[in-house]
C-alpha cells in the first residue's frame, strides 16, 4: 500500500504527502468503524442510525453523511475531490468536538494531483482493507503506524522529529510494563509510546481504561498527527496537549506525578530557555546548560515522576560521560541520590535523524532489591542492517534484553555476562567518576579473541597504507614529471599532493587556461575552431532505476547510480548506491565503461543547480561488485574517443561550478531538470583544431585524478582505524601497553 501511495506522489515532498496520506486513511478509519455500528442501529428498529448520541455513548466518531467513505469514493474522479475531501474533514471536527483544529484540510491545494488522489483513495478503498469489529482498528492502526514509520524514513533528519523507531519505544514499554496509571511523554511526537503502551497492556490481557495518557508537543502539525493516531487507537488523547513553547517554559501538567514516563525528547537541544528558568522548582540537581537540555529533560521527568513511579528516556550517548557545564556533577547527584537504575547502550544507526550514537536511562524512585546498584547492558552489537542507512533491533533481542532487565530485578537467574551486562555498585562507579557509559563495566566478550581480531585489522590497515603510500609516492613524481614538461617554470615538488582540493584546484585551473578563457566572437583565435559539445560526444543514454527484486526479465544485478552518490565516486566506489536488478538487454545498452561520464540531470534547489559530473575510471569499475548504471534521473555521456574523457567531464564540471547550468533547466520549483540535449547541441565552445591540446591535457588529469582516488582510499583506511583504535581504548576495552 505504501508503495503503491509512494508512487502517487509525484512532486510534493514526503513532508507535506504524509498529510494527505494519513488525513485519509484516517477518515477511511472512522468511516468504518461508524459503519458497522450504523448497520446494527439500522437493524434495531428501536434505534437511529442518525442518532449522534448513539454513537457518542458507544465511543465512535459521528461522521455526517458528506464525511462517509462512501460518499467520497463515488466523487474520487471528479475535479472537485479535493473540495469534497476538505469538506469532509471540516464537517466531522465540527462534529467530534476533540478533533477540532487537528484534521488535515490540504486536499484542495493546486500542487496535489487531482488524478493522483482518485487513484489514492482507489487504494484505500481497497476490499482487503474491509475487515470487521475489533480487527478493523487494529489493521488501521498498523497501517497508520506504519505509514508514519516509512514517511519518517522517506524524510531522514526531520522524519526523526515526529518518529522513534518501533523498536526502541517497544523495548522501553516491555522493559517498565506500564500496566496501570498515568503515562507521561513530554515530548510525544505523533504519539508511539501511547500507542506501544496501549498495545503493551492489551496483549499482555490488562484492561486499556486502566491508563490514561498525558503528553506534550510543541510542533502543531506533529500534534495533529498523535491525536490521529490515538484516536484510531481509541486512546482517550484528552490530556495530550500543543502549545508553541514546549514543556520547558510552559508545562501543560504542572500538577502531574505520572507512574511511567517514557520519552525521546531532542537531543543535545540548544538554547531551550534556561535565561527564563534559572530558579525553577525542577531543577532539584542543578540548573542543567543552556547549551544543551539533556538533564534539563530528565529533571523535568523526575519532577513529574510519581513516588513509586519509574522512566525510560533515549539521550545521546554524551550524556553519560559529558561533564561540560556543569553536566558531570548532575550526573553525580542523580547516581548518589540512588535514581539511575539501568542503562542501556544502543546500536548505531537506528534513528532516522542521527547518526548519534545513543542510550535509553532507566530511573526509578524506588530500586528494591537493588538500592546502590546500576545495571549496565551494552546492546550496541545487536541489531540487523535493515538497509543501508539503518538498522533495527529483532523482536528476539528486544525479549533478551526485556529478561535480562526484569530477571536482575526481581534477583531471579541473573548473572553478569562479559561483554553484554553487569550489575555495579555505585562505589564502582565513583571509581569511574560517575561516567556511566556500559563499555566499561561489561568489558570485552572474549578479549583474546578480540586482540587476536584487532591485531589482524591493524595488519591488514598497516599493509593496505604502506602499499598506498609506496602507490602515492610513484603518483606524485609523476604528476610533478608531466606538469614540469608542460609548465617548466613553475617549482612542482612544493606543491602538497595529499590535499585533494589543492588537486583539483590544479584540474581546474589549467582546463580554464587551456580551454575556458576564450569567448565565443567573430574573432577566432589564429589555430582555434568553433564547436558543439555534441562533436565530441558518440552517445547520450538514459539509465533505469530498475527493480528492488527480481521480477519477471529484471534479473541483472547491478549497481545504479543516483545524483547523491556521485560525489562519493571519487573515492572509486560509492558506498551507498543502491543495487538494483535491470533487464540484460537494458543492461547492455547502458552498462558503465572506462571514460564515460555521468552527469545528474534532475534535482536540484533554489540555490544549487542540477549537473553534478563524474568520471568512470578503470578503479571505479575494478573495485564493483557487479555492472553498474546509473537511474533514470542521470544520464551517462559516452566520449567520441577515450582521449575526449577527462575533457569534458572537466567542461561539465567547470559549468557546473561556474553555476552555467541555471541557464539550462526546466521549471523553477519543484524538481528541476537539465535540458541536457539542447546543451550538447546548442552550448559553443572554441576548442583547437589539432586536438594535440585536448591529448595533453588528458595526460595531466589522468593522474591527477588518479592521485585523487588514492588520497580518498587512504583517508578512509585512516579512519577506519583511527575509529577502532580510540573506540577500544576510549571504552577501556584496550591498554595502550597491550599494542
Amino acid at each position: 500500500m505504501f508503495k503503491a501511495a509512494d508512487k502517487l506522489r509525484k512532486n510534493i515532498d514526503a513532508a507535506e504527502y504524509k498529510y494527505v496520506v494519513l488525513g485519509l486513511v484516517f477518515i477511511k478509519y472512522i468511516s468504518e468503524t461508524f459503519n458497522e455500528l450504523y448497520e446494527k442501529l439500522e437493524a434495531d428498529k428501536y434505534s437511529d442510525p442518525e442518532d449522534r448520541d448513539e454513537y457518542l455513548a458507544e465511543n465512535v466518531f459521528f461522521v455526517p453523511e458528506i464525511a462517509r467513505w462512501s460518499h467520497i469514493h463515488n466523487n474520487a474522479k471528479l475535479p472537485s475531490i479535493g473540495e469534497t475531501i476538505d469538506e469532509a474533514m471540516e464537517a466531522i471536527e465540527k462534529e467530534n468536538k476533540e478533533l477540532k483544529n487537528v484534521l488535515p484540510k490540504v486536499y484542495g491545494k493546486a500542487n496535489l494531483d487531482k488524478a493522483s488522489l482518485g487513484q489514492l483513495i482507489d487504494l484505500i478503498s481497497n476490499t482487503e482493507l474491509q475487515a470487521e469489529n475489533e480487527k478493523s482498528k487494529d489493521l488501521f492502526g498498523r497501517v497508520y503506524e506504519y505509514f508514519l514509520g516509512e514517511f519518517a524514513n522517506a524524510e531522514g533528519k526531520k522524519g526523526g522529529q515526529f518518529y522513534t523507531p518501533k523498536a526502541i519505544v517497544k523495548l522501553m514499554v516491555e522493559m517498565i510494563e506500564p500496566y496501570k496509571g498515568r503515562v507521561y511523554d513530554p515530548a510525544c511526537g505523533s504519539g508511539g509510546m501511547f500507542v506501544m503502551s496501549e498495545k503493551f497492556v492489551t496483549e499482555h490481557q490488562g484492561n486499556i481504561s486502566d491508563i490514561t495518557v498525558y503528553g506534550q508537543e510543541s510542533n502543531q502539525t506533529t500534534w495533529k498527527l498523535s491525536k490521529m493516531n490515538l484516536a484510531i487507537r481509541n486512546i482517550n488523547s484528552q490530556f495530550v496537549s500543543w502549545n508553541t513553547e514546549g514543556s520547558f517554559l510552559k508545562d501543560a501538567h504542572p500538577d502531574l506525578k505520572a507512574d511511567f514516563i517514557l520519552a525521546n525528547p531532542p537531543f543535545n537541544q540548544k538554547d531551550w530557555g534556561i535565561d527564563i528558568l534559572q530558579d525553577d522548582a525542577r531543577w532539584k540537581f542543578g540548573v542543567p546548560p543552556n547549551a544543551n537540555a539533556n538533564y534539563g529533560w530528565m529533571m523535568h521527568m523526575l519532577y513529574h515522576l510519581a513516588p513509586k513511579g519509574v522512566m525510560a528516556t533515549v539521550l545521546s550517548n554524551g550524556s553519560l560521560s559529558s561533564n561540560t557545564s556543569g553536566e558531570g556533577d548532575l550526573r553525580q547527584r542523580m547516581v548518589e541520590e540512588d535514581l539511575v537504575e539501568c542503562i542501556v547502550a544502543l546500536p548505531k544507526q537506528l534513528f532516522y535523524n542521527t547518526g548519534i550514537p545513543a542510550c535509553i536511562w532507566y530511573l526509578r524512585r524506588e530500586k528494591a532489591n537493588h538500592s546502590k546498584e546500576v545495571l549496565f547492558i551494552d546492546a550496541s552489537e545487536m541489531g540487523y542492517q535493515k538497509n543501508k542507512a539503518h538498522k533495527d533491533l529483532t523482536d528476539e533481542e528486544i525479549n533478551i534484553l526485556t529478561l535480562t532487565y526484569h530477571n536482575w530485578r526481581k534477583g531471579i537467574k541473573y548473572e553478569n555476562v562479559k561483554g553484554y551486562c553487569k550489575s555495579t555498585s555505585i562505589e564502582e562507579i565513583r571509581k569511574h567518576k560517575y561516567v556511566l557509559t556500559p563499555g566499561r563495566y561489561v568489558g570485552l566478550k572474549d578479549e583474546e579473541e578480540d586482540s587476536i581480531l584487532f591485531k589482524d585489522k591493524m595488519l591488514v590497515f598497516s599493509k593496505f597504507l604502506i602499499q598506498n603510500t609506496e602507490h602515492s609516492e610513484k603518483l606524485d613524481t609523476e604528476i610533478i614529471n608531466v606538469l614540469t614538461k608542460k609548465f617548466p617554470n613553475q617549482n612542482w615538488s612544493k606543491i602538497n599532493f595529499n590535499s585533494n582540493k589543492v588537486m583539483e584546484n590544479i584540474a581546474q585551473t589549467v582546463f580554464k587556461e587551456w580551454f575556458g578563457k576564450y569567448q565565443i566572437s567573430d574573432d577566432i583565435p589564429v589555430g582555434w575552431r568553433k564547436a558543439k559539445i555534441n562533436d565530441f560526444v558518440e552517445v547520450s543514454l538514459g539509465g533505469d532505476y530498475g527493480k528492488e527484486t527480481i521480477e519477471g526479465d529484471y534479473t541483472e544485478k547491478t549497481i545504479c547510480l543516483r545524483g547523491t552518490d556521485l560525489p562519493d565516486m571519487k573515492t572509486g566506489m560509492p558506498e551507498r548506491a543502491p543495487i538494483r536488478y535491470l533487464k540484460a538487454s537494458k543492461l547492455e545498452k547502458c552498462k558503465l565503461k572506462k571514460g564515460d561520464i555521468v552527469i545528474e540531470i534532475s534535482g536540484g534547489t533554489e540555490d544549487q543547480s542540477t549537473g553534478r559530473v563524474i568520471y568512470i575510471n578503470e578503479k571505479i569499475l575494478n573495485n564493483a561488485k557487479y555492472p553498474m548504471t546509473c537511474v533514470n534521473f542521470c544520464r551517462i555521456i559516452r566520449p567520441l574517443k577515450l582521449e575526449y574523457s577527462y575533457f569534458l567531464y572537466s567542461l561539465f564540471d567547470y559549468l557546473y561550478t561556474r553555476k552555467v547550468f541555471f541557464n539550462w533547466e526546466n521549471g523553477t520549483t519543484g524538481i528541476k531538470n537539465l535540458n541536457l540535449n539542447a546543451l550538447l547541441e546548442i552550448f559553443d565552445l572554441l576548442v583547437p583544431q589539432d586536438e594535440e591540446l585536448i591529448t595533453e591535457f588528458d595526460k595531466i588529469a589522468y593522474v591527477i585524478f588518479n592521485k585523487i582516488q588514492t588520497n580518498n582510499a587512504q583517508s578512509q583506511s585512516l579512519g577506519k582505524m583511527s575509529e577502532t583504535l580510540l573506540t577500544k581504548i576510549y571504552d577501556h576495552s584496550l591498554r595502550l601497553n597491550n599494542l
